[in-house]
């Protein structure tokens, strides 16, 4: 194995914050690309077992207390993704501010040669839009949460749902695109 390598393995080791009690399990991938550690932040008691990823040219993860996320789950940032306290994500869940690839084709090919000839580009824009997703919020396994979507308190996303649009708080949402199923009665509060 080359220096370069090695190089490129350092760049994508885990750096993120960890409060008292969280911790990242055998499961759990952390990419940092910009290597801030300041950028993702994990919140006490907070257990992660799926990927957080802030890209290059920006991204800020931050995990309340007491929060799971679940195996082979993605919250990417290129914005902000500020996840409350006490929320689950369930397995298989799909967290994303930005759209992930440039609309245009041939900026597509350009970004995709950068990362694989050396690395995530440092500038790039992807429409990025900040993520809120409040206290005490459960997305559901394999539910997809697009860009600017605000998930508000207690609001549960039904499995499978793909989230383009808020969700109040107190609600539940499935479907794609989710849409208000009901309200949460007053004993399920």
């Amino acid at each position: 194995m080359n220096l370069d390598y090695w190089a490129q393995r350092l760049l994508l080791r885990a750096t993120c914050k960890l409060d008292v009690g969280a911790r990242l399990t055998s499961k759990a991938r952390v990419r940092n690309i910009a290597g801030d550690s300041s950028l993702i932040t994990i919140g006490r008691g907070s257990i992660i077992q799926g990927e957080l990823l802030t890209f290059a040219h920006g991204g800020r993860i931050r995990l309340g207390q007491w929060c799971y996320v679940g195996e082979h789950s993605r919250i990417w940032s290129a914005a902000e993704i500020t996840i409350g306290h006490r929320v689950l994500i369930a397995h298989s869940v799909n967290i994303f501010d930005n759209l992930t690839h440039p609309i245009r084709a041939a900026e597509r090919h350009s970004q995709f040669k950068q990362i694989a000839q050396t690395g995530h580009p440092r500038e790039l824009a992807l429409g990025e839009k900040p993520v809120m997703i409040e206290d005490d919020a459960w997305v559901g396994a394999g539910s997809f949460v697009l860009r600017g979507v605000t998930i508000g308190r207690s609001a549960i996303v039904a499995a499978g749902a793909v989230v383009t649009s808020d969700v109040p708080a107190y609600c539940i949402a499935a479907g794609n695109p989710a849409s208000i199923v009901r309200e949460l009665s007053a004993d399920e509060r």
